[in-house]
Formats: C-alpha cells, structure tokens, sequence
C-alpha cells in the first residue's frame, strides 16, 4: 500500500510536488483542500486546470455548488471511500492539502458530536449581532487550538466550535484523536515548509498574480451562482474580502491588501496546526529536493 500526505501551509508548493510524485509513482491525487471541493472557486484556490493536472487523474475537486457547504464527516466519508477504492486497484495515492482538520480527518479516527439546533442557532444569531471577530475571541479563551486552526472569516466552524463546547463540556480539541491513532497506520505524511520571508513574498505574488488572472471576475460570476447564500464557500480567502469590495464596503486594492494579510495569516495557523503532529516528516529545499527525499524513504521503507 502506498498512501502519501502532502501537507503544510498555503503557497509552499504542494500542488507542485504532488504531481512530480504521482508521475513518478503512476499514482492518483485525492484533494485535501477544503475550498477545491466547490465548482468554479478556481483561482482564488490555486487549483490546477485539467491541462495543469498532466492526465493525472485528481478525485473530491469540483464536487460542490458554491452555496452549498460541507461537513468534516461527509469529507471523511467520501475520502476515505475514494481512497480504498483506489489502493484496492493497486494504484498509489497522494493525499495534497493544507486543510488539516481534514487531512486529520482521514487519518484519525475522529468523533463527531450530536449538533442541537437550538443552540447552533443561538450562537448564529449572536454571530450576526457581535460579529466574527468577537466569537472568534470567545473560543480563542474556550480552546486556543481550535481559534488556531479556524479561521476568524469562517464563522459557520467558529459557531459549529462554541456548539460542541456547549454541548459537551469539553473544549472541540478534545474531540480530536491523540497523535498515533490512524486509521491508515501504514501512511507517509510529508510536509512543506518555507521561511517566513520566502512565504510572504510568495503568497503576495500568488495574490497578485491571481487578481490579474481575473479573480474578481471569478467572484462576480459565483454571485450569479449563489456564493452568497452559502456559508462556507464565501467566507474562503479572497472571495470575502473580494465580495466586500463588490457589495461597496471596501476599495479593491484595500481587498487585495486584506486578502495578503489574511492569507498570510492563515499560513501562520496552517504551520501551527501540522507542527502538532509529530508523524510529520518535513522537508526544505525545492521540489526536486523533496521529490528525492520522499522517494528514498517511500523506497526504503
């Protein structure tokens, strides 16, 4: 069996990596990144076009309307369905995505609380009323990890956190499995690492880079199909700050500063949260540099 994680934060390569792996293993790609699930998110996620994937088939991209939104169990299911399917043909599988409750997901054996509607809807409320930022505060004093791991412009995970921890009287972290208990106990999990000043520079590039490629156009047209109404895909990096500069509450350049800043953020919380799980190999370099360490330890295990 050869299941392969590559993971880390945002802008560090990932994408790249898998596929010079999956061409040298003749191996297939399972998405980990919770934003590619959704239709039409193309460039404001850094996925990779059909012409970019080099026939290597890529599986959980595409496989959501953008008003939609999706929960870590239903992942976890299609997941893991997706990857027996593929290991029981004999095929190598690269897991790719900085999305680490659901890499986490996959891996563990997680549990997943009832959810009561009547204080998930308490809780949404009071969102609406006090903003983001200020729930966001409330369950960085309830459970650090869980503030680490979400971020503050998901507001339907911050409120789904502060349910379970009302629910059950435990913070959300301690509905995780401790680190060791995998339900793939023979995978590989590798992941990126940049310095901070080479992260930064990449990720405002990538930011740049993307607003010429037409991202707010791409966010304009997800309007039409309904982004607004979904909870989970407008609250993704970019796409928010783009829609506040749509909806008039912001000037574009001041999104696509917010947009850097968030981004660059997030990648903090990213490193934050793969640091905790010592299964973790990491790697430095370029991508054939990683390329040759994962195959050499892949080979000589």
């Amino acid at each position: 069996m050869t299941l392969i994680f590559i993971v880390g934060a945002t802008a560090t390569g990932k994408s790249e990596l898998s596929l010079e792996l999956a061409t040298q293993l003749g191996g297939e790609v399972v998405n980990a990144d919770s934003m590619q699930l959704y239709r039409g998110m193309d460039i404001g996620t850094a996925k990779l076009s059909v012409q970019e994937r080099r026939g290597i088939p890529h599986h959980l991209i595409d496989v959501l309307d953008v008003n939609q939104d999706a929960s870590v169990a239903e992942y976890q299911g299609w997941a893991r369905t997706k990857i027996d399917e593929l290991l029981s043909q004999g095929k190598p599988v690269i897991v790719v995505g900085g999305t680490g409750l659901y890499v986490k997901a996959i891996l563990d054996e997680l549990n997943f609380p009832d959810t009561n509607p009547e204080v998930r809807a308490r809780l949404s409320a009071e969102a609406d009323r006090i903003g983001g930022d200020a729930m966001h505060q409330r369950l960085g004093k309830l459970d650090p990890a869980a503030a680490a791991a979400i971020p503050k412009e998901n507001i339907r995970r911050v409120v789904r956190a502060l349910e379970v921890i009302e629910i059950t009287g435990k913070p959300f972290t301690a509905n995780l499995p401790r680190a060791g208990a995998s339900y793939y106990p023979d995978a590989k999990q590798f992941g990126l690492v940049l310095n901070r000043d080479d992260l930064k520079e990449r990720i405002d590039k990538r930011v740049d880079v993307m607003w010429s490629e037409g991202f707010v156009e791409e966010v304009r047209g997800l309007i039409e199909n309904g982004i607004a109404s979904g909870k989970t895909a407008k609250a993704a990096l970019g796409y928010s700050q783009i829609l506040s500069f749509l909806q008039g509450t912001i000037g574009e350049e001041e999104a696509k500063e917010e947009t850097k800043r968030a981004t660059r953020a997030y990648a903090r919380r990213q490193e934050t949260w793969f640091s905790r799980d010592a299964r973790i190999s990491w790697l430095k370099g370029g991508t054939k540099e990683r390329l040759d360490s994962i195959l050499s330890s892949t080979i000589s295990r």
